[in-house]
């Protein structure tokens, strides 16, 4: 079994949530929901110029191996978005920030082509996704929430 944790983000800190758990929320905000490891939904606003949803690890569409199981992803929407997000509390480089988060978000793909084959040397932040959602927080400046830590 793997991992699972929903966290929110407001007004400076963390509060861990039931699974799945989206109560109204202050902007500017941030919700993380961890699913097995292999997914993280990342919801987030105001959402500037992204959806103010994106994914890391796998999306739902490809995890669930099902179209209609979350919106098509468009990456460098949600990687602009999430960096308009950033500047509202930071200064520097935004454009760098947007392609620094970027490199963790996730793409719809063919669900046969994430199969790691025998013998792989895989990284963990590749299989575990709350790892990889440990590191996209702290690209973001954020501290880790009690379970990521």
């Amino acid at each position: 079994m793997g991992f699972f944790g929903t966290y929110a983000y407001e007004n400076g800190q963390w509060k861990t949530l039931s699974e799945g758990e989206l109560p109204p929320l202050a902007e500017p905000f941030l919700w993380i929901d961890i699913h097995d490891s292999d997914i993280t939904s990342v919801v987030y606003a105001p959402a500037g110029p992204g959806t103010g949803v994106a994914y890391l690890g796998l999306t739902p569409r490809t995890y669930f191996e099902n179209p209609n199981a979350s919106d098509p992803t468009d990456v460098l929407r949600e990687a602009a978005g999430l960096a308009a997000w950033w500047a509202l509390s930071n200064s520097g480089d935004v454009p760098g920030k947007q392609a620094e988060i970027l490199g963790y978000l996730a793409e719809d793909e063919d669900p046969e082509d994430f199969s790691i084959e025998e013998g792989e040397d895989v990284e963990d932040v590749d299989v575990f996704v709350e790892i990889k959602t440990a590191r996209f927080l702290e690209v973001l400046d954020l501290p880790l929430p009690t379970g990521l830590r």
